[in-house]
């Protein structure tokens, strides 16, 4: 079973027999019982399904872009807009989700547009806050494509405040980043009106 577990989540089969062992140990400090039927394979179930959830810090996001870079004479803004994306909070590791808006304005070269996506998925693939997640998106594009501007609003539900603590079930929190050509106003509320028209 180590060895299985290690091949599929790429641990060494010393950190997967650990993480299987801290996991059960987990159970125990619960009160439960690790060897009852339905907890069995838990322990396992919870390995794959945390390594998966951080697969982002073993993913290169500028390298996905630099992948699909490609010259071309566009200077408007591009827009991928209501890009799902999942991640965990980093102070009680409960999921937040939502969507993230991202624009930028082209200097010259241009990325495929499934990448932006893909980059959003690596940066929320990681233990995060938020805030972070909005600023690490946009300084990747930016330092990457050397755009005349990136902007990036994120909407998400936090389970932390839902599920626990205040327990605001309807709360949602919208975070915003930009560089260059987005600090006019007149650009990025052009960005915020497409983006908040996209349900009419």
């Amino acid at each position: 079973m180590i060895e299985e577990i290690a091949k599929n989540t790429g641990l060494t089969e010393e950190q997967a027999a650990e993480l299987l062992s801290l996991n059960k140990r987990i159970l125990e400090l619960l009160g439960e019982d690790p060897n009852r039927e339905g907890l069995l394979k838990t322990p396992e179930r919870v390995a794959k399904s945390l390594r998966f959830l951080t697969k982002g810090y073993r993913e290169d996001p500028a390298a996905v872009l630099r992948a699909a870079t490609f010259r071309e004479d566009y200077q408007q803004m591009v827009i991928v807009r209501d890009i799902d994306f999942f991640s965990l909070c980093e102070h009680h590791m409960l999921p937040f989700f939502g969507k993230a808006h991202v624009g930028y304005i082209p200097n010259k070269y241009i990325t495929g547009l499934s990448k932006i996506p893909r980059v959003v998925d690596i940066f929320a693939r990681r233990l995060q806050v938020q805030e972070r997640l909005t600023t690490q998106i946009k300084d990747c594009i930016q330092e990457t494509l050397n755009p005349l501007g990136v902007i990036v609003v994120i909407e998400a539900r936090h389970m932390c405040m839902q599920m626990r603590g205040i327990e605001k079930q309807n709360s949602i929190t919208t975070t915003s980043d930009f560089t260059g050509a987005f600090a006019d106003k007149t650009t990025r509320d052009e960005f915020l009106n497409l983006i908040e028209n996209r349900h009419s």
